[in-house]
């Protein structure tokens, strides 16, 4: 477990996470994205992009030098193999960098965001789970409205996520994010208050 107060927060697809997060750092708290570390791990000089490079060849790169993120999903959704290749580089470069914004953290507690943190059992990087619940119809009609996907494609990546019931079972505090932009700022105050309680007993 952390010295440091780590709060894990997680959600699935258009829960609201990222307005959630929004809302703390709003209280000058450090926030460690694991979308933004997994960019970070990939982008060029690092030593995930050169493996990747490595195994898939320079086809695998936009013109610019940076990873042709929907090329590596082609060759990555065909094939288990290159799957479990790719995840067994990525994960724990991406769990490294998660630790070491941890340990640089300087706020009095820190938030690690992270979508899959129940599915890829990262629990044991924090000392609370906080989930951004809501319905999975608001899900649905949230996640198509910001990425434009299709419904059957939301559906399938809601399906590849933990149920709305496992993220609930595995929660310490849960934002319900079904109502108003209000109530959401009340609930992320609330929570505020309470880790700032318990970061001084850490």
């Amino acid at each position: 477990m952390p010295t440091k107060l780590v709060v894990g927060l997680t959600g699935g697809i258009g829960s609201g996470k990222s307005a959630v997060t929004t809302l703390f750092a709003s209280h000058g708290i450090d926030i460690i994205d694991a979308d933004v570390v997994a960019r970070d791990v990939v982008k060029p000089g690092s030593v995930g992009l050169k493996e990747i490079v490595s195994k898939f060849g320079d086809t695998i790169l936009l013109d610019d030098g940076t990873l042709n993120r929907a090329q590596l999903r082609e060759v990555v959704f065909h094939d288990a193999d290159n799957k479990t290749w790719l995840n067994a580089l990525l994960h724990p470069l991406i769990r490294e960098a998660m630790q070491s914004g941890i340990q640089n953290s300087t706020s009095e507690y820190c938030i690690l965001a992270v979508p899959l943190l129940i599915e890829n059992k990262l629990t044991t990087m924090v000392n609370r789970v906080l989930v951004v619940d809501c319905t999975e119809q608001q899900q649905l009609e949230r996640a198509m409205l910001r990425d434009g996907s299709s419904e059957q494609t939301i559906r399938n990546i809601m399906a590849s996520q933990a149920s709305r019931e496992e993220r609930l079972q595995a929660a310490d505090d849960v934002i319900d994010n079904t109502g108003s932009k209000d109530t959401l700022v009340d609930q992320v105050n609330a929570c505020h208050m309470r880790y700032l309680r318990l970061a001084e007993q850490q």
